[in-house]
Formats: C-alpha cells, sequence, structure tokens
C-alpha cells in the first residue's frame, strides 16, 4: 500500500506563524484589524481566507516572500510573488544598480550576497583578501560565512575570530529566527561547529561598532561593515539580497585602501 502524504493546511501554517512571531491572536488582531473570531476560525480550518486576506495576515506576521507564496499554495491559490533566477532579464536594471552600488563603495571592499551569504558579485577591492584561500572554497557559490570561519579560509588571518564568529552566528541564527527557512538553521549549526560550539559575543571587549580585524601581509586592517536591503522588493530572489560594505575603522586602514 502507497502512503498518501497530506498537504500542508493554510490555517495550522498560519497559526504556526503567528506563534513564532510571538503574537497572541488578539494581538495579530489588533494589528490586522481582522477579528479574533474570524482569525480563530481560519486557523483551525473553519473558515477558508481568500488570498487577499492571506496575504493581508502574512504581511502583518512579515512572512518573507517564499513563505508567502507556500500558503497560497497551501490553500489552492497561485502563488503571487516571482522569484527569478537573479541572471534572468527582468531583473537586470534593478541588479546593474545594485552592481554600480558596489563600484561606487571603492576604493573599499563591498559585497553582494545573497540570502544564504552565497556572493552574487563584489567590488575589486575583495579580491586581494581571497589569496591562499582554498581554492574549493572560491567556487562558486562563494559563501561568506565558511570562507570567514574555515581554517584554510580567512580563519587563520582574522585576529579577533571569536568575535567575529559569534557575530556571524547571530545573524545567522537571527534570520533562522525570521524566515524559519532550514538551510538558515543549517548554516547557524555549521557556524557553531565550526566554531566549536555556540559563540557568544561579549560586549565588554568591543569598541562603538564591532570590527573585522584581519591580517593582511604586515598590515592589520580593521574594518566595521554595513549593511543594506530592498525594502520594496516584490521578487522572492531580490527579497533576499543584501549589500555589505566595508569601511575603516582606524587610520592606518583607511591609508591602506587609499594609498
Amino acid at each position: 500500500m502507497t502512503a498518501v502524504l497530506e498537504s500542508p493546511q493554510v490555517g495550522p501554517m498560519l497559526r504556526s506563524w503567528r506563534e513564532r512571531r510571538r503574537f497572541s491572536q488578539q494581538e495579530l488582531s489588533n494589528l490586522s484589524t481582522v477579528s479574533t473570531r474570524h482569525l480563530s476560525r481560519v486557523e483551525t480550518g473553519r473558515a477558508h481566507p481568500t488570498p487577499d486576506m492571506i496575504l493581508h495576515l502574512a504581511e502583518n506576521l512579515e512572512i518573507p516572500l517564499r513563505e508567502r507564496n507556500r500558503l497560497l499554495l497551501a490553500a489552492g491559490y497561485a502563488p503571487r510573488y516571482p522569484d527569478r533566477s537573479l541572471e534572468d532579464r527582468s531583473l537586470a536594471v534593478v541588479m546593474d544598480g545594485l552592481r554600480s552600488l558596489l563600484d561606487a563603495h571603492l576604493p573599499y571592499p563591498a559585497i553582494l550576497l545573497d540570502d544564504y551569504w552565497d556572493v552574487v558579485d563584489a567590488n575589486t577591492a575583495l579580491t586581494p583578501f581571497l589569496e591562499g584561500c582554498a581554492p574549493e572554497l572560491l567556487e562558486p557559490p562563494l559563501n561568506v560565512v565558511r570562507l570567514c570561519l574555515r581554517p584554510d579560509g580567512l580563519a587563520r588571518r582574522i585576529e579577533n575570530l571569536d568575535q567575529w564568529a559569534a557575530h556571524l552566528y547571530h545573524r545567522a541564527a537571527g534570520r533562522a529566527e525570521r524566515t524559519h527557512d532550514p538551510r538558515h538553521h543549517a548554516l547557524a549549526s555549521e557556524i557553531a561547529e565550526l566554531a566549536g560550539g555556540v559563540p557568544r559575543l561579549d560586549p565588554a571587549t568591543t569598541g562603538p561598532v564591532l570590527t573585522l580585524e584581519l591580517r593582511y601581509g604586515d598590515d592589520l586592517l580593521r574594518m566595521f561593515s554595513t549593511s543594506a536591503q530592498l525594502q520594496t522588493a516584490t521578487d522572492a530572489a531580490l527579497e533576499g539580497l543584501a549589500l555589505e560594505t566595508f569601511l575603516p575603522a582606524d587610520e592606518a586602514t583607511r591609508r591602506f585602501f587609499t594609498a
């Protein structure tokens, strides 16, 4: 006898997302202006929500676009948000605009990352720092988390490796909590494994900003990073992109890049 797997139901899926966001039904009702009675009926399957209701609740719960598509499919509706390849011609103008920001950040390093910290593109200031890294780490997709934390990558040259590992772990764990994507949970677990346990960031050992302290030849480069994301993405692939830029945290580092 062949087992038949039941499709997920949209009501329990919405309830799960509400609980993940630590909202009571009353709190979600206040936020979304949908009555608690109707929310209860939707979550228990006694009421079948329209596509607009699903998307309205998803917006108030800040559910990622890919997961909104899964909610729609579970309710028997077509996905609403495209999830194109970043090489798709329809995204060319947006991608060209983002790549122009990479060059605009020169002489300092800048990286365009996807939702899993894989490098989509980078400016030329990053290239020198890849010298000496294992060739397999540089094969596409180049993942900056593994690049930083593996001993055959940059780990042996990062002077404050414990701090930087803690920073990366808490970013990955926070993203996993927000998206509940298995790949994000797996990445957070991988960071903990590479770090020899869940790394803890001690705020007492940091300055006004956490810096990446990277040894390059005889120089110690101290840089802090900023991250920017598209706030108006309607394509799931674009929603996950992040522009990571690095700036000098001391005068010696500034001189290194501007010399």
